[in-house]
Formats: structure tokens, sequence, C-alpha cells
């Protein structure tokens, strides 16, 4: 059925999807300009990810969110302001796009909701890549144990290994550990000299680069074994995990735990862009796929505007900024008066924001897993489809595109649409045909990005 958000004839209908910082601070500012946004957001409350809300949070704010506590306070209580005050669609998912109108699922139902200009800032998930037992019980991904730990004060464990790169594996450790979890070792596989050489790029954000050697400071101090340049070989265990093998310092080890949380950096949620046809860029240092934006966040296509990290790793402060200018371009694009003085302000503060955004980069390079996985381990979960059957297939019909190998493996046609296999699934056709990842494509989003059941279509109006 269709949605009509009130307000006066012929007015314009902004709609912004995601209420993590990105979209809290847009939707603020088109209030601001007098215009009254619809926001969709498939969690309860504001915050998103990053500042992820509880149904009944455990703990103060300090505890949950560390040095971003009153960070993440302050998007909370814009986004309550934003249920009051705007037309907050919570618990809604957004399954379609299409040029005008999208198609949402709300509670258990589905409609149709209709925008003149859309603001997609749809966030990021966790970037993981297949390794063998990756599928065991107590094997999770770093953003999946930092939710445990936000929404109801819960620690996987007792004892747990962090493995991955990038800032996220220091600060889940450092709050695991703070939370009383024995933390048996952090596996980086980021070398430490590569680390200390991007230094230099990061110090225009002092604060921001002492809170990160800060959690690696209070780890060492505290006995826990932080490894550079490891590489996470396998999670060992029959029913259960019940240990980590690991290439460190030249040797492999045998690491004796009770959970694993894994992630190789964040990756963009763009299937809405893809559906609306945005143009994609590939982005070298993020090894991934990027709808294509100008600096004010408008796409190719007229009337869609990104923001946040759905649109390109950048992290919670730079994706507030990129919200609030995303939405000042809405608002002059629609003909309504804003301050050419504010627009220079949130520039400067976001090429401040890119320069620290590319030391961590460089830092923290994102590892591809293609030519050590081996055969046996299952590269799509929903499909089960293992290494062995994608690099079967890709050599014997001299597949080149992921497209090609999704025909004729199944390989993201899960529920999950690809967002669990397809980076491991890139890598690994990108190493067994010797290309380059740039070369082989992407996947092509399609709908419904978000499962839905045969009684909501037995219900839906034609």
């Amino acid at each position: 059925m269709p949605l009509n958000p009130p307000g006066a004839s012929g007015a314009p209908r902004m709609v912004v999807v995601g209420a993590g910082p990105a979209g809290v601070r847009a939707a603020q500012t088109l209030l601001r300009h007098g215009v009254r946004p619809v926001i969709v957001d498939e969690a309860a409350r504001a915050g998103g990810q990053i500042y992820r809300q509880g149904a009944a949070p455990r703990g103060s704010a300090r505890q949950r969110y560390g040095f971003e506590w009153r960070r993440a306070q302050a998007i909370h209580a814009a986004g309550a302001d934003l249920a009051a005050r705007a037309d907050y669609l919570a618990g809604t998912a957004v399954w379609n796009a299409a040029p005008g109108s999208l198609d949402l699922v709300r509670d258990g139902a589905l409609e149709t909701l209709p925008y003149s200009r859309l603001l997609l800032a749809t966030g990021a998930t966790d970037r993981v890549l297949p390794f063998a037992g990756w599928t065991l019980p107590g094997v999770y991904s770093l953003g999946g144990a930092q939710i445990a730990l936000k929404s109801q004060n819960c620690v996987f464990g007792p004892r747990i290994v962090f493995a991955g790169t990038g800032p996220l594996l220091y600060l889940v450790a450092y709050q695991y550990a703070r939370a009383g979890a024995q933390v048996q070792a952090v596996l980086d596989s980021a070398p430490m000299s590569g680390q200390a050489r991007a230094v230099p790029a990061m110090l225009n954000q002092p604060a921001m680069l002492a809170k990160g050697l800060y959690y690696l400071g209070w780890l060492r101090a505290r006995g826990v074994p932080v490894h550079h340049g490891a590489q996470l070989e396998s999670a060992q265990g029959a029913s259960r995990i019940e240990g980590v093998r690991a290439r460190i310092g030249g040797e492999t080890r045998l690491i004796p735990c009770d959970a694993l949380a894994a992630g190789h950096g964040l990756r963009a949620e763009t299937q809405l862009a893809d559906l609306l046809d945005c143009a994609f860029e590939f982005d070298p240092a993020q090894r991934a796929w990027l709808p294509r934006r100008d600096a004010d966040g408008r796409s190719s296509v007229a009337g869609v505007y990104l923001a946040g990290d759905g649109a390109g790793i950048g992290g919670a402060v730079l994706a507030e900024l990129a919200g609030e200018r995303a939405a000042l371009a809405m608002l002059a694009d629609n003909g309504i008066t804003i301050s050419p003085a504010r627009v220079r302000v949130l520039a400067r503060r976001q090429a401040r924001l890119a320069r620290f955004r590319s030391g961590l980069d460089r830092a923290f390079p994102l590892p591809g897993a293609g030519g050590g996985c081996d055969d046996a381990v299952m590269v799509c979960r929903c499909e089960e489809v293992s290494a062995g059957a994608l690099r079967a297939a890709a050599q014997e019909y001299a597949i080149d595109d992921l497209n090609r190998l999704k025909a004729l493996t199944r390989i993201g046609m899960g529920l999950c649409q690809g967002r669990m296999c397809q980076a491991g699934a890139a890598e690994l056709l990108a190493d067994c045909r010797s290309l380059a990842l740039a070369d082989i494509g992407r996947l092509r989003g399609q709908a419904p990005v978000k499962p839905l059941n045969l009684a909501m279509l037995g219900k839906a109006e034609p």
C-alpha cells in the first residue's frame, strides 16, 4: 500500500534511509530548513551500528561506548527528537528501490514510499574473508561481538581471540578486556612497520590517533599478546571452536580459546544505490566497488544522494559531516536557500578527516584471501558453495566475471545476497584467474535485498 507522508501539497518529499550518524545529521538539517523528512531505519532507535541502542541497554553510556559516549548520546538525543518532529519509520526495512519510490517491509506488511529526493545513509557491515573453520559455533564477526556488548552487556568467551585488521580490531578487543573477557591474543594481519610509516598522515587528528594508541597500550599493559603481521590460518574444533591456528613470526602457533571474533575491515552497504542504477567506481584502498558521488554527496542519478559509510568507509565523525552536507545539497537542488559558508566549513573538516582516513588505510591494508583459502572452505554459507567448487567452475568455464561465477555456482544468491561472501569470492576468483580485483566486476544488486516471506507477498496490493 502507498505510504504518503503528511505535508503541504507540492512540498518536497525528502527521504533519508538510515538513522546512524549520517542519516540523523541529514534529517536534522532538513528540519532546520523547514522540510519535514521521512526517516526509514531498520532499528527501533537511532544510532546505527556504531552507536547501536539495545532494547534494554545495561550499564552506562560510558561503559557501552567508551571515549565516544558523549557523541553517542548526542546522536541518540537527536534521534529521539526526530522521532517526535519528523516522520520516523522505525523497525522498517527497504527491500527494493526504484526511481521515485521505495518498497518497504513494516510491521510484517509491504508498503510503498514515494520520494522526490532520497538520501542513502545505509552504513556498513563487517568484511569477513573465509578461512578454515569459520563456520564453527563460537566464531563471530568483530561487529557481531561488539553488538552483543553494546546491546546486552554480553561478552563471548570467556577465552576469546580477536583476529583481522583495522581500527575496529583493537577497539573491540579493548572493550572486551575492559568488560572482563579473557583476551587470549590480538592477531593483526597488518605489519607494524606499515603502521609506523602511516603515523605522519594521521597527525592532523591527534585525539583520534591518541585513542588508537591508548587501546594498543592498554592491552599490552594488561599482558594481552598483540601480534602484528599475523596470519589467521584456521579455527580448530569438532562441534565448536577450541582454538585458533595462526602464523606468527614465521611459525605456526595454536592458541586455545572458546571464541573467535574476526574481521578484515568494513564493507559499505551499497545494494540500494545499485538498484537505482548509480554509477560505481573501484576503490583500491577499500578493495571494493563504491557508488560514485561528488563532494556534496550527489550520486550519478538525479535526486539520489549518498552519505556515510554506505558510500565508502570513513568513520562516524566523517559520516556526520557528510550527512549534513548532503542534506544541504538536497535543499539547494530543491531551490531552498542554504549557507555557502557552512558548506565551506564542512568541506574543510571533511578534508582533514579524509587525510586521516587515508593514513588508516595505509596502516591497516585490507588483505586478500584467494590463494590461501583451502578448497574445502565454505565460501558461500547460504548456498553451501566451497572454494574448491568456485575454483573448478572458474577454470572449467574460463570465468573472468563475478556475475558469471554467480550464475554458474549460485554464490551470492542466498539470504544475505552476497553481503558475507562477495568479498571472499571476488578475492578467490581474481587469484584463481590471475586478474586484478578491479577487473572481475561485482555482484549486481537484486531485489529483494532483504528476505521476504510469501505471506507478505500475498498481502501486497497489485
